[in-house]
C-alpha cells in the first residue's frame, strides 16, 4: 500500500465497497494474545466468505501485500505497528461442519472450540488441540502442535486462497514438517480445511481432552498474556528444557518475562513492548548457546519492523 495519503484514501475506498469493516490505525494489541503492538494502517474485518474472498482476490490483483492474523496467538507484532494491511479472520468465519467421521471448518474457528465439537460426537484426534489458543487457518499454517501431536496428523485438505485462485491442498502439498507448511512462505489465506478424525465415544474423547487439559494447566502460564512457546524445539531437545538449565527462567526485560512455569514461554506482566520482549529472546539464546552450544530459533512469528541490535 502507498504511503501517499491519496493512494491510502484510494484503498481504503476500495476495501470498503468489499467489506463493511475497515478500522484505521487500528491498535493491533487489542488482536494478539500477547497483547502487545502498535496499529495497522487499515485492519480489514471481513463477516463472510464472500467478502474474505472478495478482499483477498483484490490485494492479490493488485499486488497490494498483505497480513493474516486469526486468533493471534503465535505472533510478536512490533511497537511501531504494521505498514499496510492486515485481514483478520475470524467472527463470522467459524462455521463448523460435521460428516461421518471428518469435520469441515472455516479458518476462523478456535481449535478449543473444535475439539469440544469433536469430543461431543465422539469423535478422537483433536484432543491435542483443545488447549491451543489458534484459530484453525493459522493452525493449518504453521502445523500447530502440542503433547507431541500436530495438525499434519489430521489435516486431510484445505481450501487455500492464492493469487492465481482457489486450491484444495493435501498435506502432500501443504509440505508438513515440524511447526512449518509450504503457506509460510506463499502468499495465501486458508478458507477451510477438513480434518480426518477416528470414532470413539464421547466419554472416552471428553476425558482424554479434560486430562490434557490439566496437564496444560498445571504445566504452562495461563494468566499473563503470552504468546505460546517463543522457540522452536532443537531437534532431539526441548527448548524450555534448555531455557530453565542456562538460567532463563524468571528472567526480566522490561515487562517482559520468561515463565516461572514454562521456560520457552514469555509473559507480558504488565505493560511489556515488543522491543523488550524481543530483548529477552536474544538473552535466552545467548544464555542457551553459551551453556550449551545451541542456537534456538524463534517459533514466534514476528509482524512489522523490528530494529535490530
Amino acid at each position: 500500500m502507498t504511503t501517499k495519503p491519496a493512494g491510502h484514501a484510494d484503498v481504503v475506498r476500495a476495501l470498503g465497497r468489499l467489506c463493511h469493516e475497515v478500522r484505521e490505525h487500528e491498535p493491533l494489541r487489542k488482536h494478539v494474545s500477547f497483547r502487545i503492538g502498535g496499529p495497522a494502517d487499515l485492519l480489514v474485518v471481513p463477516r463472510s466468505r464472500e467478502e474474505v474472498r472478495a478482499v483477498a482476490s483484490w490485494l492479490f490483483a493488485e499486488r497490494v501485500p498483505f497480513a493474516v492474523l486469526g486468533q493471534g496467538s503465535n505472533v510478536l507484532i512490533s511497537d511501531q505497528g504494521i505498514r499496510g494491511i492486515v485481514l483478520k479472520i475470524g467472527k463470522g468465519l467459524d462455521r463448523i461442519t460435521l460428516d461421518g467421521d471428518r469435520i469441515t471448518a472455516m479458518a476462523g474457528a478456535g481449535l478449543p472450540h473444535l475439539a469440544r465439537a469433536a469430543a461431543g460426537q465422539g469423535l478422537a484426534g483433536l484432543e491435542f488441540a483443545a488447549g491451543i489458543p489458534a484459530s484453525l487457518g493459522g493452525a493449518v499454517v504453521m502445523n500447530a502442535g502440542a503433547h507431541g501431536h500436530a495438525m499434519a496428523e489430521i489435516v486431510a485438505s484445505a481450501r487455500v486462497l492464492m493469487p492465481d485462485g482457489e486450491h484444495t491442498m493435501t498435506p502432500a502439498t501443504l509440505g508438513y514438517a515440524y511447526r512449518t507448511s509450504v503457506l509460510q512462505q506463499r502468499a495465501a489465506v486458508v478458507m477451510e480445511a477438513t480434518l480426518q478424525l477416528q470414532r470413539s465415544t464421547p466419554d472416552v474423547v471428553r476425558r482424554r481432552t479434560d486430562e490434557w487439559l490439566a496437564h496444560r494447566a498445571a504445566t504452562q502460564p495461563i494468566g499473563p498474556p503470552s504468546s505460546g512457546c517463543i522457540f522452536r524445539n532443537p531437534a532431539g531437545d526441548h527448548a524450555g528444557r534448555l531455557i530453565d538449565l542456562a538460567g532463563g527462567k524468571g528472567l526480566q526485560v522490561g515487562a517482559a518475562q520468561v515463565s516461572e512455569i514454562h521456560a520457552n514461554y514469555i509473559v507480558n506482566t504488565g505493560e511489556a513492548s515488543a522491543a523488550d520482549v524481543l530483548a529477552l529472546m536474544h538473552k535466552v539464546n545467548a544464555l542457551v548457546a553459551e551453556k550449551f552450544g545451541v542456537e534456538l530459533e524463534p517459533e514466534i512469528k514476528l509482524l512489522g519492523e523490528f530494529r535490530v541490535g
